[in-house]
């Protein structure tokens, strides 16, 4: 099975920390050269240096804030001036709680700016040298909600799915091209989003962390978390060569999990 990416360059986004620095970490380890996206330099410089470089690559990293989609599409541009990019990780946080009803027009706004408006800009930057390569891959990471709809998530679900229709739309549009168009939807990883909420839930619940945990696993027939190598391979797996013939489709990498236990675990984001 080929797995190789040398040679190849990805752009991860929201690669500092969590699901997104897995994928950046899992594709280096395939041979990878891998730029980094996020908005704080600090982090990215620390998290450049952890990557793997065995096999000769050369790892970049691309300063942006993603509430900013004017400031992702420069950044962007300006790199695919001089370099090709033949895989690109879309990847950013999630949107705050709360119901669909409720929410303000202004919070769908900033959702869909944040999603699939950059997304939307970065892949249209990058798909002219994936064209010209004749090798593309484009990963969505996104969420459960895609499979149905998380209570207490209506920006999110409303978002994603858009997201979702987006791409097994672009699937169809690239496919000739040579460019993949897939999405990846994680559900309760390792991470530090994950400890954050677990120690947010069991204060608000009157539980130990440990007493969360339990409840959480339990609803997983895996009986454990994912962790985020796991969800990393995932998303390198589909940007190998070996993964050609797979295109347009959502890819849950969540243990199976029998049922939404809580929409603010669930929708970790980056």
């Amino acid at each position: 099975m080929n797995l190789d990416l040398t040679g190849k360059t990805a752009v991860v986004c929201g690669s500092t920390q969590g699901l997104g620095y897995a994928s950046a970490v899992e594709l280096a380890l395939l041979g990878c050269s891998v730029v980094l996206m996020a908005r704080n330099e600090e982090k990215l410089k620390e998290v450049l240096k952890t990557i793997d470089r065995s096999k000769g690559q050369k790892h970049q990293y691309l300063v942006a804030d993603f509430s900013d989609t004017n400031a992702v599409k420069a950044a962007i541009g300006d790199f695919v001036k001089n370099n090709t990019v033949h895989i690109l990780v879309n990847n950013t946080g999630g949107p705050p709680g709360g119901t669909a009803l409720n929410a303000k027009p202004e919070e769908f706004l900033a959702a869909f700016n944040n999603h699939l408006i950059n997304n939307h800009n970065l892949t249209q930057a990058v798909v002219p040298g994936m064209k010209a390569a004749g090798f593309g891959r484009i990963i969505n990471i996104i969420s459960t909600s895609v499979k149905s709809p998380i209570a207490g998530l209506g920006v999110s679900n409303t978002t994603r799915a858009a997201v979702a229709n987006w791409a097994k739309t672009l699937a169809t549009e690239l496919g000739p091209l040579g460019i993949t168009v897939n999405n990846v939807l994680p559900g309760f990883t390792k991470t530090v989003r994950a400890d954050y909420v677990i120690s947010a839930k069991a204060k608000a619940a009157d539980k130990t962390e440990e007493e969360v945990m339990k409840d959480l696993v339990a609803e997983i027939p895996a009986g454990r978390i994912g962790q985020p190598e796991e969800f990393g391979a995932a998303v390198a797996f589909l940007c190998s060569p070996a993964a050609a013939y797979i295109n347009g489709i959502n890819l849950p990498v969540d243990g199976e999990i029998k049922l939404f236990v809580e929409c603010w675990i669930l929708d970790t984001g980056c």
